[in-house]
């Protein structure tokens, strides 16, 4: 009898060590560490995008936080590993797993990739929103880069950013004739076929450009931004109707293939680290910019105003010609733009009865 539980004993505790042996590879496993670099397209230090709540920076911090560790990412600012527009390449060919920049500047990758940043005369915040999470928009972003080999996720929002610095009152849809003006995107297009001599600079390159005649006018992102760059140094007339980006949108970029290698509670978690800086950010734009504002206008003698509704008229005809001239080389851009557009068509109405009355009858009442 006590040579049957010593027999008994033995082979359990040969089970428990076996068990312990064949699960360690699991538990390993579990436990392994990702270190991945992120590049960006704007420079060290700069606020939204760089520094301060819901940036690349602020980013990669809550995702090794809510990793415990197990996801460590390296920041570079534009310029110190790649240069600032080069990150849609970099990802492609796996030199890093991660860029932080907006979908616009990839525009001679795909065309379709503009409408994940901002559509002139488009979706606001809460729109984009709806849109993105719950209207197909990011899965149709993916679908756009899988040929790429690459996905992405939306992860920051300046929220309506302002039309831009001018050395000169813009009066008719005529003055922009022969214009130099720096601005990426669909609205560079659009503002190309009104004469305009386009120019796509980094923010580190806009005021020396302006200030020294080198373009006439430039857009960045708000008041906030374009203050800390000195733009109101080099130019007077601040237009203020956002028709070109009504909500703008930051881009984590993501090697598909490093992608697939994370775990799947490691990809929720950066999934759902990049929808809490798309709020937070849009958040602290409100405040900085609504501050900057009142600066800009009682201090540095800036003159605040939207374009004249003819220019604006003319502006939403020139987007309509160039977004159906897109929608009709690139079955890709017209699949973006139809899902864009009918979900468009829709918010439009509920914000007919909803935001637009509350700007209209609600605020400042």
């Amino acid at each position: 009898m006590r040579n049957d539980r010593r027999k008994f004993l033995k082979g359990g505790a040969a089970a428990a060590t076996g068990a312990a042996i064949a699960g360690f590879p699991m538990i390993a496993g579990a436990q392994q560490t990702f270190n991945w670099k992120m590049t960006s397209a704007y420079p060290k230090g700069a606020p939204f995008y760089m520094d301060g709540p819901g940036s690349a920076t602020d980013l990669a911090r809550r995702i090794e936080a809510m990793s415990n560790g197990r996801i460590k990412i390296t920041v570079y600012g534009a310029g110190e590993l790649i240069p600032a527009l080069e990150g849609f390449d970099a990802v492609r060919s796996g030199t890093v797993e991660m860029n932080h920049a907006n979908s616009y500047f990839w525009t001679g990758k795909t065309f379709a990739a503009q409408y994940f940043t901002a559509v002139p005369f488009g979706l606001n915040f809460q729109g984009m929103n709806g849109w993105l999470y719950d209207g197909g928009g990011i899965k149709l972003w993916h679908e756009v880069y899988a040929p790429f080999g690459m996905i992405a996720f939306p992860c920051g929002n300046t929220g309506v950013q302002m039309t831009g610095w001018f050395k000169k009152e813009i009066k008719s849809i005529k003055d922009f004739n022969g214009l130099k003006m720096r601005i990426p995107g669909l609205a560079g297009k659009v503002y190309a076929t009104l004469g305009v001599d386009v120019k796509l600079l980094p923010g580190g390159e806009i005021f020396p450009a302006l200030e020294r005649g080198v373009i006439d006018a430039a857009e960045f992102v708000g008041p906030y931004q374009d203050r800390r760059l000195g733009l109101q140094k080099a130019a007077k007339n601040y237009y203020t109707t956002g028709w070109h980006e009504t909500a703008t949108v930051s881009e984590l970029l993501i090697n598909k293939a490093a992608w697939d290698k994370l775990p799947k509670d490691l990809q929720a978690i950066v999934e759902n680290a990049c929808a809490a800086c798309n709020v937070i950010s849009e958040a602290w734009c409100q405040r900085t910019n609504a501050e900057a504002m009142e600066e800009l206008i009682k201090k540095e003698g800036v003159i605040a105003r939207p374009l004249p509704d003819d220019v604006i008229k003319g502006l939403r005809a020139a987007t309509r010609k160039v977004l159906e001239e897109a929608v009709a080389k690139d079955p890709a851009t017209r699949k973006v733009h139809n899902s864009y557009m009918a979900f468009k068509a829709g918010y439009d109405s509920w914000a007919g009865y909803s935001e637009a009355v509350y700007h209209s009858k609600i605020r400042g009442a």
